[in-house]
């Protein structure tokens, strides 16, 4: 029989270091601010899962960055790698709802994350790390940029997870073909698909199609494409193609339902699970997520195999349904 501390070294073992590179910054909701950006909220659901996630970022020393430094401390994500500025604030994003409670976003620029800098501690994290997220927000500034890349560059061993997240003003041309050239993973969500098939004249017609035409393009090991309520769609190099229906659920807000999608399908594919089992967990992740405000509302372990072990009512795209495994 294995002892408590035989249990714990095993656990240590199996853990996967994650590091995800961007955005820490404060969402002014209406029902007042709550600490996000896509890069700090997978890295808090990476760690709530049991892995190691470790976010490169940058605050500034101001009000906002303590509070923000605080938060970081209480949900136990390491502070190694996280920069101070003294002449740049903390970022910040206005956001309103619609009337389906997505959130809509006016993002403030020239803030202490567009002057991330490479470090050499940083530049180990990457060049050590299993898998490496990174999106295009945190590309608006070219100082920033250029630390991704250099970090990209050194981390040849790690799955590069891209999660595309295309906001307002905050991406370019370049900033998309390069990040597609050096990601392995693209997700996006159905409004970003159009926006690429529209970019690269791409047909969206059939999304299985689309989604083979830019793994093809861009040399991808897997596309996903979160589709709201209705779900996520997956398809991988070997021409699995997989549908994981929604979840009928009691919204509250979808900030970093999308980031905890995220996390729940690296923490498996990491592990080798069939493409399946990797878009149904995150999903369950990402729709309970949505029943939280904010993007770092704790969920336990305990809460989220309860939640997968109740009866949801299914939300199903018809067009997909010959892919669904459920």
């Amino acid at each position: 029989m294995e002892t408590d501390g035989e249990c714990i070294a095993q656990i240590r073992r199996m853990r996967k270091t994650v590091i995800s590179f961007g955005e820490t910054l404060w969402d002014l909701l209406p029902s007042g601010p709550s600490l996000g950006g896509a890069p700090f909220n997978f890295a808090h659901r990476i760690n709530s899962l049991g892995d190691h996630g470790l976010v490169v970022t940058r605050l500034g020393r101001d009000d906002f960055g303590r509070q923000a430094l605080d938060q970081i401390s209480t949900l136990a994500i390491g502070a190694t790698h996280v920069q101070q500025d003294n002449h740049r604030p903390t970022g910040t994003v206005q956001v309103s709802l619609d009337t389906k409670r997505n959130p809509e976003f006016l993002i403030v620029p020239e803030v202490a994350y567009d002057f991330i800098e490479v470090t050499h501690a940083a530049l180990e994290l990457a060049a050590a790390a299993d898998c490496f997220y990174f999106g295009t927000l945190a590309q608006r500034a070219p100082v920033s940029r250029q630390t991704l890349y250099r970090l990209l560059d050194v981390s040849s061993k790690s799955l590069k997870f891209l999660d595309i997240n295309l906001r307002k003003d905050c991406y370019s041309l370049p900033t998309i073909t390069e990040s597609l050239k050096r990601g392995d993973i693209l997700k996006m969500n159905l409004q970003e698909a159009h926006y690429l098939a529209e970019l690269f004249e791409i047909s969206l017609t059939s999304l299985p199609d689309f989604c083979a035409e830019m793994m093809e393009a861009w040399s991808l090991s897997c596309c996903l494409v979160t589709l709201g309520e209705h779900g996520a769609f997956a398809v991988s190099v070997n021409y699995d193609k997989v549908y994981d229906p929604g979840l009928e659920i009691n919204v509250v807000d979808t900030c970093g339902s999308g980031d905890a999608f995220a996390a729940g399908f690296v923490h498996e594919y990491l592990r080798r699970k069939p493409l399946a089992d990797c878009c149904r967990f995150g999903n369950q992740l990402g729709a309970l997520a949505a029943t939280r405000r904010g993007g770092t509302a704790p969920i336990s372990r305990v809460e989220l195999d309860r939640f997968a072990a109740t009866s949801h009512r299914l939300i199903r795209e018809p067009k997909l349904e010959e892919f669904s495994s459920a």
